[in-house]
């Protein structure tokens, strides 16, 4: 907290061990990377089956829901460009130790429950790719058996890189790319029926309204990794300067090409039969072109999950080793293996945590929802954020999102989190489990420290997000 307090009249360049290395380019790619992935390639069919032909329009919602936040992200970023997050955030506007507590470990329960869709997602895929490993049995187990190969990664200390990120976003973006081509070939052939997309009588008797609220809260895990790109902020050149052009950048280009897609998707396939099965991407292949190797396409979708599972479970077990060095959970979970200096006991939980929601939730719309709404939940807390610390003063210019908007956030976050949207239940039940484990470590910690004369407490938030 006190490096924290010192950094706050820092230029935007700062103190950092960090190594400046992104530019504009390559946060862009960061950025799009990080956003693109799981929710389009598996929840686009759910969606579909919502709305009907408007699959496109919670898409939208969820994008305009994105871009909002993204702007209170922005604001905090740059005037305090720290490799930090919602976590520093929460600490520097309300100084409550149990509340930061609470937002990093929502943030890391939210990557368990990403990992654990992008997992089956992977596992429903192979199965259709491949031919094997189909059925609730084999899809299980084969998305423990990749969740078990991430964990073998992660222990070996494959960390990210910025290169890795670059090939793994040409794959997820490829993809995509295939399903609007495909889609425009269709268009100039006369194949499809694109007027399903803008047939808003599908959705039923309830009208339009609360169709759309429910399958955006589908639609807007899809748009969920922006918020990381923060965490960037120390090895990005000038980020003062470049991150709100980037980051709204890369909204508004994942967002064009998530309306081309379900555009296209609809066109080509119906709802019902896009909403049956955890594949539709593959029936929009298998629609409009016939000719191509699903069993290529099936490997690009694969290689889009997988990344989106590793970069999820990295973040996940580096946050909860970060909480125990802080003495707000076990100091066991703080332990590293001697060699590879990876924190392996953080990061069998983690894995443990995920294997248990992959055998005993497994569908992907539960686990996707619930990663939506724990973040939802967080989004709502920086909104507020900005307010409160719209009186702290620094001496750099800084991004200031428009008067308005933060309340709009706020406002909007919190509406999306509530019961009336027509979340499923079990999603409350799924976040319930998971914050309620962590406030009974956070607890078990604090009396366990206290009984030992020490002082249990978040000194420095920063490296809870770190």
């Amino acid at each position: 907290m006190v490096e924290a307090e010192q950094d706050k009249h820092a230029g935007p360049e700062g103190e950092t061990e960090l190594k400046r290395v992104m530019g504009p380019g390559l946060l862009l790619l960061f950025i799009v990377g990080d956003i693109l992935g799981t929710g389009i390639y598996a929840l686009t069919g759910k969606v579909a089956g919502e709305v009907g032909g408007i699959v496109w329009l919670p898409f939208l919602v969820a994008f305009v829901l994105a871009a909002v936040t993204a702007c209170s992200y922005l604001e905090l970023v740059t005037k305090y460009p720290r490799a930090a997050g919602a976590a520093l955030y929460t600490h520097k506007a309300f100084g409550l130790h149990f509340l930061t507590f609470l937002v990093a470990f929502a943030v890391m329960s939210s990557g368990i429950t990403s990992a654990s869709t992008a997992s089956r997602a992977f596992a429903e895929n192979f199965g259709e790719s491949i031919g094997f490993g189909t059925g609730a049995f084999g899809v299980t187990t084969v998305g423990l058996v990749f969740m078990a190969i991430i964990a073998a990664v992660n222990l070996r200390g494959v960390g990210e890189s910025v290169k890795m990120n670059v090939v793994f976003t040409c794959i997820e973006l490829s993809g995509l790319v295939i399903i609007i081509l495909i889609g425009a070939w269709a268009l100039t052939d006369g194949q499809g029926d694109f007027a399903r997309a803008f047939d808003f009588s599908d959705v039923g008797e309830k009208g339009i309204f609360w169709p759309v609220i429910a399958a955006t809260t589908l639609a807007f895990f899809a748009m969920v990794g922006f918020e990381d790109s923060v965490n960037m902020a120390e090895e990005s050149k000038n980020p003062t300067k470049i991150f709100p052009k980037v980051l709204l950048g890369g909204l508004v280009l994942t967002g064009i090409i998530y309306l081309l897609v379900s555009i296209t998707a609809i066109a080509l396939v119906d709802a019902d039969s896009l909403s049956e099965g955890a594949t539709p991407l593959l029936k929009v292949v298998e629609a409009g072109a016939p000719w191509f190797p699903l069993s290529v396409f099936g490997i690009i979708t694969m290689c889009a999950v997988a990344n989106s599972a590793l970069i999820n479970m990295l973040m996940a077990s580096r946050l909860l080793y970060g909480m125990a060095k802080e003495n707000v959970l076990p100091a066991v979970l703080g332990k590293v293996l001697p060699n590879r200096r990876t924190p392996w006991i953080a990061i069998l939980f983690t894995t443990a945590l995920a294997a248990a929601l992959i055998t005993f939730v497994g569908a992907v719309p539960a686990l996707g929802g619930t990663t939506a709404l724990l973040l939802l939940a967080v989004f709502a807390v920086v909104n507020v954020a900005v307010l409160v610390l719209r009186s702290d003063t620094v001496e750099h210019e800084h991004f200031t999102a428009p008067f308005g908007l933060p309340y709009l956030g706020a406002a909007s976050c919190a509406f999306f989190v509530g019961p009336w949207t027509g979340r499923d239940p079990v999603q409350y039940l799924i976040a319930g489990v998971l914050l309620g484990l962590g406030v009974a470590l956070w607890g078990g910690t604090v009396a366990y420290m206290k009984f030992k004369g020490k002082t249990p407490g978040i000194d420095d938030a920063e490296h809870l997000a770190e």
